[in-house]
């Protein structure tokens, strides 16, 4: 019979066997934040909205990288509010679709095909839940399966 592991112990546990099964670690980490957000300043789409709220990146990429760090790893690095950050910004389901297929493409270019599942499915939660959310606080209520789009929601 398995002791039951608590706390820090558990979370260690977990990270080890993700790492292990995926090949993830704080580099590859690092090295897709910086490559995904080198994407997006220079994007046509995202950079304007990126650019207009972040003057310094190195803050912004250090908490990017804690927050990867938590979602892929289980470390609990990040400590910040996501939601919160994300609802007054002007984008809807053309943005998260681009921000997708930018992180899938950096992804693909930087991590084996198991840890960029593992960060590909990750990615499209955090996507579809920052969509709804923001939805939601335009006065939106999506249906299963439906996108936010400003210019048809009437949303500004």
């Amino acid at each position: 019979m398995e002791a039951i592991v608590a706390g820090p112990a558990r979370r260690e546990r977990l990270t080890a066997e993700i790492m292990e099964r995926t090949g993830i670690d704080e580099p590859m980490i690092e090295r897709l934040v910086h490559g995904f957000y080198a994407k997006v300043r220079a994007d046509a789409v995202l950079g304007p909205i990126f650019g207009a709220k972040i003057k310094d990146w190195e803050p912004h990429l250090e908490q990017m990288c804690a927050f990867w760090s938590s979602v892929a790893l289980m470390t609990g690095r990040y400590h910040g509010t996501p939601m919160a950050k994300h609802l007054p910004l002007p984008v809807d389901a053309a943005h998260f679709d681009r921000w997708l297929a930018l992180f899938e493409e950096t992804a693909r270019e930087i991590c084996p095909p198991e840890a960029e599942a593992h960060f590909m499915e990750r990615a499209r939660r955090i996507a579809a839940s920052l969509e709804l959310g923001i939805a939601g606080a335009n006065g939106v209520m999506l249906g299963n399966g439906e996108r936010f789009r400003r210019n048809q929601a009437g949303a500004v």
